[in-house]
């Protein structure tokens, strides 16, 4: 036997992401690290939200992500540097008729080499990863010593192949950052930071190690020799942490930008280095360094530059000037502040996402290109006798002052992801008296604190939204036939009228459902005949196949005010307080079984769903203006009689009859059904439990002071007994069953 370990929840903090092509050609997405998992996400089209498409565990920690492509092809590869000790390239298929925002799919492993041993160690590769811009190669690179390059190719029936590894190693060396440089179709060339301290480390004075340079190092892979060669170095200053590929060919002038504390240098082999002081705030210390700590690079047609982000969040537009290979200056100018972040990414289509460090993870759309007037901008730094450190920048770089006020001028926040990292502190106890504990946590760094409250339960998202002519008043979502897998219509009620959708490639509006169109629409339901029962104001249409329909009205001009239907019973009250009961009989007709007064005027009626292997529900709640909901018997002569009833602190707004797992048999339920009726066990959500478990019949009652209470219902007797209570906001509680990973539950709003 073999045990398989998933968290309940994924992990919200992002390590590393990517973006590029990688589900279908022109579709803009991201790939994200969170820890061990690898996550697709997609903005949608219409709300510019990100869209969780795939998430897949590697059970391994990511330790890097690439986007890369071969040439001519129209899709993105992942590489993946893992703790797993292989070189991983995965490939997105999305699931056959998978469209949309939300179309699924699954990641699927096109190559996975070995190349070293398991975990985190600094001299097993897989801590930096570059690729060659035209997709002819990867390298894969450690901490200390060791680079391996592959050479991507594909066969005969056009798939990947992967060459054995060649070795780039330098013994004695750290490597701090690479990157594939931009060399247009010449042979691939992979730029590395790197420090030797073989001479630091024999010396035991220390001045060895004061004395040590950084190197820009040029590694060139021969295609045709078949190995690589370590081509050019140079010195670079010692904060240097930092590479990015300058677009080269037809596109820029090649080369690459180093990126250290307080400055940005330009460096080629056969070009002087341009470098230019990072602008710094008013009241930034002089003496202190301004460290990069993270970038993005975007590329389009005659046109491509660089987002730089310091420690303090400062966003910094990064351009040159150039004629053909020759760079005459890098202009960095002041462009934004956001939150820290761990990884950058600019989609082609004007998107900025920011893999937050601390707090939630935000997507920006680009509302400016920094060339504002008074925009602060920095230019090269002519005096070669300036130090790297910080009172040198200063005396180069011009000031500005951050917004007070955290205005964004370049960038417009368009959608967000949560993210509790870091969680500094936590407790977990029932502090808010819920009859289940909540965990209280103390997540994120300085401005960006919160404390959050984080419940068991079944999280909602948001997939879809569309305009509508008016304000809807209740939608339904209906099936043709009652052992169809989808939905058919959805049902629109509106104060005056009711839309009917027909639902197929496209969602239209029809015309010829049988459902009355020019009165709104109290309830539908699809019976246990497939025929489609509408409750309207003025009576109750019976739709049977072929378009017959029946029409019962309401008796003495009254109108209806609240109905509730299962497959084979409906109750509908009448103003005044009246309940009239309705069954569907072996025939196929809706037949009127009793009624009854109760003096007091409805707020909601529920019916509950039909039990397994029972005809029809035992129970009718009723939720009155007098702040009473009262169980009410339905016996087979039709008779209503009132069983129990309990006095709550507010008028009922909604109710929901639903049988649950009781929260000590939860622990015997596996996979999806225990987390959804753990979930509604505590949080109001009903189940239909698993063969073999036993249920409760719970009635939820959603309050109009925003408090949902549940009271436990005695099968036999219908006695109330067990009362829990939840606030969960300042609105009336609507309650709504859904399907949860195929088990019913009970959503609140």
């Amino acid at each position: 036997m073999h045990f398989l370990s998933l968290s309940l929840q994924r992990a919200g903090a992002i390590n590393c992401a990517i973006n590029g092509n990688f589900s279908a050609p022109k579709v803009q997405e991201l790939v994200v690290a969170r820890g061990s998992t690898i996550e697709l996400l997609r903005p949608d089209d219409q709300t510019g939200k990100l869209v969780s498409v795939c998430a897949m565990p590697t059970f391994s920690v990511v330790r890097s992500l690439k986007p890369f492509r071969l040439h001519g092809a129209t899709k993105d590869l992942v590489v993946v540097g893992s703790d797993s000790g292989k070189l991983t390239i995965l490939e997105f298929e999305p699931f056959p008729g998978a469209a949309g925002a939300g179309g699924g799919g699954a990641f699927k492993v096109v190559k996975s080499e070995t190349f070293g041993k398991t975990g985190c160690r600094r001299a097993v590769p897989g801590e930096y990863l570059a690729v060659d811009p035209k997709g002819r190669a990867v390298l894969v690179a450690a901490v200390e010593k060791q680079k391996l390059v592959y050479i991507m190719n594909r066969d005969a029936s056009n798939r990947l192949t992967v060459s054995s590894p060649l070795e780039a190693h330098k013994a004695g060396s750290i490597t701090y950052a690479v990157v594939g440089v931009d060399v247009h179709f010449e042979n691939p060339i992979f730029a590395a930071l790197e420090i030797d301290y073989t001479e630091a480390d024999a010396d035991s004075t220390g001045e060895a190690f004061e004395d040590a340079e950084k190197h820009l190092v040029y590694y060139e892979l021969d295609l045709g020799l078949n190995h690589v060669i370590r081509k050019w170095s140079d010195a670079v200053s010692r904060t240097a942490s930092m590479l990015l590929a300058v677009p080269g060919g037809a596109d820029g002038p090649s080369g690459v930008l180093v990126v250290g504390e307080n400055w940005v240098a330009y460096k080629n082999q056969n070009h002087d280095e341009v470098r230019t002081a990072l602008p710094r705030r008013a009241d930034f210390p002089a003496e202190r360094g301004l460290l990069v700590t993270a970038a993005a690079t975007h590329k389009q047609k005659d046109l491509f530059f660089f987002l730089l982000q310091t420690e303090v969040g400062d966003l910094y537009k990064v351009t040159l000037e150039y004629d053909g290979d020759l760079v005459h200056d890098v202009v960095v100018t002041v462009f934004d502040t956001i939150a820290n972040a761990n990884s950058l990414c600019i989609t082609r289509n004007g998107l900025l996402f920011c893999a937050a460090e601390f707090g939630d993870h935000a997507l920006f759309q680009f509302s400016g290109i920094g060339d504002e007037q008074g925009a602060v901008v920095a230019r090269k730094c002519l005096d070669e006798g300036l130090g790297d450190d910080g009172v040198s920048a200063s005396q180069a770089s011009p000031t500005f002052n951050a917004p007070a006020d955290g205005k964004l001028k370049n960038l417009v926040l368009v959608g967000s992801l949560e993210s509790c990292a870091a969680i500094t502190d936590s407790i977990v106890g029932d502090l808010c008296q819920e009859g289940t504990p909540q965990v209280l946590a103390l997540c994120g760094k300085g401005n960006r604190s919160s404390l959050r409250v984080m419940r068991h339960g079944v999280k909602v998202a948001e997939m879809a939204v569309s305009e509508l002519p008016g304000y809807p008043s209740a939608v339904w979502t209906v099936k043709e036939r009652a052992d169809d897998l989808e939905d058919k219509y959805i049902v629109v009620s509106f104060t005056n009228a009711t839309l009917v959708l027909a639902i197929g490639e496209s969602v239209e509006e029809v015309t010829d459902s049988g459902l009355l169109a020019r009165a709104p629409t109290l309830a539908v339901q699809l019976l246990a005949d497939s025929s489609i029962l509408q409750v309207h104001p003025n009576g109750v249409r019976h739709i049977r196949s072929g378009g017959r329909s029946a029409e019962w009205k309401a008796p003495n001009k009254k109108q209806i005010e609240r109905a509730s239907a299962n497959e084979r019973q409906v109750a509908i009250s009448l103003g005044g307080g009246e309940i009239t009961y309705f069954e569907l009989d072996v025939a196929g007709t809706l037949m009127e079984m009793g009624a009854k007064d109760l003096g007091v005027d409805v707020a909601c009626l529920d019916l509950g769903a039909v039990p397994a292997g029972r005809a029809k529900s035992s129970f009718l709640a009723v939720g009155c203006f007098d702040n009473s909901v009262r169980v009410l018997g339905l016996d087979g002569q039709g008779a209503l009689l009132q069983l129990a009833s309990v006095q709550v602190p507010a008028r009922a707004e909604s109710l929901a009859l639903v049988e649950m797992i009781p929260e000590g048999a939860q622990a015997g339920v596996a996979g999806g059904g225990a987390g959804a009726a753990a979930a509604g066990g505590a949080a109001g959500g009903g189940a239909a439990a698993p063969s073999g478990v036993a249920t409760c019949l719970y009635l939820n009652m959603g309050l109009s002071n925003g408090v949902l209470q549940r009271v436990q219902v005695d099968a036999a007797t219908g006695a109330l007994s067990d009362t829990r209570t939840r606030f969960l906001g300042a609105k009336p509680v609507r309650l709504f069953r859904v399907q949860v990973q195929g088990i019913s539950a009970v959503l609140a709003l």
